[in-house]
């Protein structure tokens, strides 16, 4: 016979939370999607990941600041209002956004989850999230790039 728990586990809309709003501007975001687009398990919990969420939309929106009132000043209410192709039914600028936040959240959570594991081993896997964290930055500054209209820039020091 199996017995069912008295409180059930949560589902993850119940666990992460609701929707993350900043302004009229731009898009909500989901924890939920952010969660498995992230592909983050259950080591991070729900208050981290909102915590890194609006850290990174905070510091996403302060990039596209001008650009976002260059956008209102032309007329337009919002980033899926703002002309650009769509992708899958999305707007590329949202896809962008999105991306820009999500790279931006993961790489500040990976920073914060890495091994602090002194074996070589240890110190192999932390130059490992380095990269990582490095190319998470990356993506998300060329995102940023994209949206605006700027090239991106690779500077290579000799």
């Amino acid at each position: 016979m199996l017995i069912q728990p008295a409180n059930p586990p949560a589902t993850g809309s119940q666990i992460d939370g609701n929707a993350i709003r900043s302004g009229t501007f731009w898009p909500e975001l989901d924890p939920v999607a952010a969660r498995a687009a992230m592909r983050l398990d259950g080591t991070v919990t729900a208050e981290r990941l909102r915590g890194a969420l609006i850290e990174a939309i905070a510091s996403v929106n302060s990039q596209l600041a001008d650009w976002r009132r260059t956008q209102q000043s032309a007329g337009y209410a919002g980033l899926d209002a703002v002309p650009a192709d769509d992708i899958d039914g999305t707007s590329m600028l949202v896809q962008r956004w999105q991306r820009a936040v999500l790279c931006d959240a993961t790489a500040t959570l990976t920073e914060r989850y890495r091994s602090f594991d002194s074996t070589a081993a240890g110190n192999k896997k932390a130059d490992e999230l380095d990269t990582t964290v490095d190319d998470l930055r990356r993506d998300s500054r060329w995102a940023i790039s994209d949206i605006t209209g700027q090239q991106r820039t690779t500077i290579e020091l000799i």
